[in-house]
């Protein structure tokens, strides 16, 4: 009998506008011609799990983990305007970082459902930028943080495309979701 494991994720970012609504995209040439409203800015995206976060999770398994876990009070999300498309997988932060990592919001990370129903093998992490905190074009990279030292540890890493463009006055909300299936 084999068994093999496998995680996998999605990360979903969600633009809001200064009144709370889910931000739209400016509409394409087409779209302004028939004066179309642009499409919602919620993208979801498929991640990797690093080769840190490959030990962080075998780490977790043991009787006493030597590692701090991704939790309320030591997790982060950490955003980027760096993509290369090289050593995905090794990736330790984003390649080039902008503004502040986002310590995950309370009550994270959460099972996506209760023990014993179809989704509690999947981890959820949110974290919130309030308006303010970020006001750059071009976000194409978010990683998921044991903390926020440098000796931290990477969870995930995660391609944003297409890219992300967050205004003073825009609030970005990064739920990362972790699901480990064995098969």
């Amino acid at each position: 009998m084999r068994d093999s494991i496998r995680v996998k994720g999605m990360v979903t970012m969600r633009v809001f506008d200064k009144d709370g609504n889910i931000k739209r995209r400016a509409p394409r040439w087409f779209g302004r011609l028939l004066h179309l409203q642009g499409r919602p800015y919620e993208q979801r995206f498929h991640n990797i799990v690093t080769r840190q976060g490959d030990a962080l999770i075998a780490d977790a398994l043991l009787a006493s983990p030597t590692k701090a876990k991704v939790l309320s009070a030591s997790g982060y999300i950490q955003v980027g305007t760096g993509w290369t498309g090289n050593s995905v997988k090794t990736n330790t932060r984003c390649n080039t970082a902008t503004g502040s990592m986002k310590a995950l919001d309370s009550g994270y990370p959460a099972l996506k459902a209760a023990f014993g129903s179809t989704g509690d093998t999947t981890l959820i992490y949110r974290a919130t930028f309030a308006a303010g905190a970020l006001n750059v074009n071009g976000i194409n990279e978010a990683c998921l943080l044991n903390g926020n030292a440098a000796a931290s540890n990477c969870l995930a890493y995660a391609q944003i495309t297409p890219v992300v463009n967050v205004t003073s006055s825009d609030t970005l909300q990064i739920q990362w979701e972790i699901t480990i299936l064995g098969q």
